[in-house]
């Protein structure tokens, strides 16, 4: 399993998800451009003493992103796709998730495999990046048989 940020903004959201991805040893794929830097210390401070056991790849951009693949790209969205929870995960999927205020662009939704919704209420229009990276990330895990100490 991976998952990707495309050009996330905010460094504790972030920060969060190479945290989770630290304690999955899942790969985590930033793509630029980024919200902040990565020598940010909101970022540094949110992923803790985490940071080194992060396998981290940045990618210059959507193009080299995709050029590099990491496996079938499984993009989410809070409106488009199949529910998370009846969605079909394979090992080497991608999660991939949009930056905070917009989501993902149309023109990467429609070049990903895959798309995937957390169904919520209509009282919010999405849930925090880093919540729906979690939610996304151990339930493709559970459905692999990948989730760690199990």
């Amino acid at each position: 399993m991976h998952m990707a940020l495309y050009q996330p903004e905010i460094p504790p959201n972030t920060g969060n998800v190479a945290r989770l991805c630290a304690a999955t040893d899942v790969p985590l794929h930033l793509i630029r451009p980024l919200g902040f830097s990565l020598d940010d210390r909101y970022l540094k401070r949110a992923g803790l003493d985490y940071w080194p056991k992060v396998r981290l790849t940045v990618h210059d951009d959507w193009k080299a992103f995709f050029a590099a693949r990491p496996g079938r790209i499984v993009a989410s969205s809070a409106r488009a796709g199949a529910c998370y929870h009846d969605f079909e995960y394979r090992p080497g999927d991608c999660l991939l998730l949009g930056p905070e205020s917009v989501g993902l662009p149309i023109e990467v939704l429609n070049l990903a495999d895959a798309c995937v919704r957390i169904p919520t209420t209509d009282n919010v229009r999405s849930l925090n990046l880093s919540t729906s990276a979690g939610i996304l990330l151990y339930e493709a895990l559970r459905r692999t048989g990948g989730l760690p100490g199990v």
